[in-house]
């Protein structure tokens, strides 16, 4: 189904959302955030925000934590029943608006080096490559698979503003 921004609600990720969060992660990920990671998260302060449609069903969520002039951002997943639809990018967006907001001089990330579609809309988005993470992520049977390190400055970002 396809959504306009009109039916679509973002807001702060609870840990009422954790049974839906989870299940998207389940579908998505071959590793995925367990509940635990979720609750450390939220109740260690970090941004995490879902994306939800009309009905309240869950579409995508971030999770991003703060730092020192920065964000990272630790998942941004969306529904795989979902993908492919502006639902990422919409994420990704507003988390660069809440790093402007906060004064934020860069925003940075960790993808695995397989996941060619986040690849692409992260540097569609203006990240470049910062550098590699060897063997970061579990691949299952004893094998790892690299991370590749993205950043995004948003320090006189002019056009993170629009």
């Amino acid at each position: 189904m396809l959504h306009t921004a009109d039916e679509i609600v973002h807001r702060p990720m609870a840990l009422d959302d954790l049974d839906a969060v989870l299940e998207i992660e389940a579908r998505a990920y071959s590793h995925p955030w367990s509940r635990g990671n979720f609750v450390d998260s939220l109740l260690a302060g970090y941004g995490a925000e879902v994306r939800l449609d009309t009905r309240g069903r869950c579409l995508g969520y971030c999770v991003a934590m703060p730092g020192v002039e920065e964000l990272h951002l630790l998942n941004l997943t969306v529904d795989p029943a979902c993908q492919r639809r502006g639902h990422g990018r919409a994420l990704l967006r507003r988390l660069v608006q809440v790093g402007l907001q906060r004064g934020d001089r860069c925003l940075w990330l960790e993808v695995r080096a397989s996941n060619h579609a986040a690849l692409a809309l992260y540097q569609t988005e203006g990240f470049v490559q910062a550098g590699l993470r060897t063997g970061y992520y579990p691949l299952g049977a004893g094998q790892r698979e690299d991370a590749v390190v993205m950043s995004r400055t948003l320090v006189g970002d002019a056009d993170a503003v629009d």
